[in-house]
């Protein structure tokens, strides 16, 4: 007789469903658990290794590409661009990282002296009467003076502020990058002062005018700020502020964006911001005598004598609120001090760097044989190019 029973098939009981669906239950909440301990064992892993490579210290690197360079002694270095700005009295030349030409600028000058802003860079000679407007792409135009140049600040379109001498006054003109003049004049205030620098903001809209003023055995600075733009055309001369420092000299002016401007003086740091009539936002107090201050858009930074027997200097780092983001001592005798556009202080001399976080983290020690002319971040935090005598090696440390 057939087996008339279907096969494949059978119901489960009530009381069995409960507990086949408790089972099941479990069996989630189980995998749930192992995923959840996998992630955080990754998340810790991955979390783990960054802090250690965050807080470890170089002592060495690899080559990964090396090229030879012919240079005068007199030879100074920039980064502009993501490329390789060099110059000197008799020229200027621009480099990819491997020495491949972009283009060369000859000129004669006795103090050639750049700056950078955007897109523009300008080479003048201070002193003399040049000045070049270049850009990546090379010569814009060049302009000659009629009176020594004390200063020159470029925005970042290409239009350029002169300071200029003449004797007993202080002349202003601004050209536009083809070299036409937009404003010129003589710079004076009501207050006293001879113009000892100026600072043109990144949208060429604002200047600011720093004014030394010296009477019997007083010192004191004063600060005007201009506006070309629409602010600027109801006020006399452009001039939208005026602010008198008394006791302070005030020798360097810096706009490090469109609306922030740095005032460099013998007693601090002064911040100014502000998109059309520029106002003081904080201010950064030297602790003691300052022997060097750097700074680059996002931070600044001061070098001092350490009080530590066996270092040589106490380097500093705040952020534009004036809040100290690292304090180190160094026994490097330093001949120049930075910040990177990494945002690291590199510390250096002819043979020895040092590069630290603005956390304070010590992260790459190195005496090199050759004398180091310059340090250039690369494209990850571990690389780097390192512009040597005679040679630029683009390294990654280890």
């Amino acid at each position: 007789m057939a087996d008339t029973k279907k096969k494949g098939f059978h119901t489960v009981p009530k009381q069995d469903r409960k507990e086949y669906e408790g089972q099941l239950r479990e069996h989630r909440l189980n995998v749930l658990k192992r995923t959840m301990i996998v992630a955080v064992v990754i998340l810790l892993l991955v979390g783990g290794t960054a802090l250690y490579m965050s807080l470890r210290q170089y002592t060495g690197y690899d080559i990964r590409a090396s090229v030879e360079r012919a240079d005068t002694k007199a030879t100074q270095f920039k980064e502009f661009q993501g490329n390789i700005l060099k110059y000197s009295n008799d020229g200027a030349f621009y480099t990819d990282h491997n020495n491949e030409r972009i283009w060369n600028q000859t000129y004669e000058m006795s103090n050639p002296t750049v700056d950078i802003c955007g897109n523009y860079l300008v080479i003048y000679d201070k002193k003399g009467k040049d000045i070049y407007i270049l850009n990546k792409n090379g010569l814009v135009h060049s302009i000659e003076t009629n009176y020594p140049i004390t200063q020159v600040s470029v925005a970042g379109q290409g239009t350029i502020a002169v300071l200029m001498d003449n004797q007993s006054k202080g002349l202003l003109s601004l050209y536009d990058k083809e070299g036409n003049v937009l404003v010129s004049g003589a710079i004076h205030s009501e207050k006293g002062g001879y113009p000892v620098s100026i600072a043109l903001s990144d949208d060429a809209i604002k200047l600011g005018v720093s004014m030394l003023d010296v009477k019997e055995g007083t010192v004191k600075s004063t600060l005007a700020f201009y506006n070309f733009g629409a602010v600027g055309e109801s006020a006399i001369d452009h001039v939208v502020s005026v602010a008198t420092y008394d006791d302070m000299f005030m020798p360097e002016l810096d706009f490090v964006s469109k609306d922030r401007m740095l005032a460099i003086t013998d007693k601090g740091v002064i911040i100014f911001e502000g998109a059309q009539t520029p106002k003081e936002t904080a201010r950064i107090d030297f602790l003691e005598e300052v022997k060097s201050v750097f700074y680059n858009n996002v931070y600044v930074g001061t070098i001092s004598d350490s009080t530590d027997e066996v270092m040589h200097s106490v380097v500093r780092v705040y952020d534009f609120n004036g809040k100290l983001t690292m304090e180190e001592n160094t026994n490097v005798e330093y001949s120049k001090v930075e910040l990177l556009s990494s945002n690291e202080v590199c510390i250096s001399n002819r043979t020895i760097c040092d590069i630290y976080t603005v956390q304070g983290v010590f992260k790459f020690h190195y005496e090199f044989e050759e004398e180091l002319y310059g340090v250039i971040p690369g494209g990850s935090s571990l690389n780097y190019t390192f512009i040597l005598n005679g040679v630029t090696e683009q390294v990654r440390l280890k």
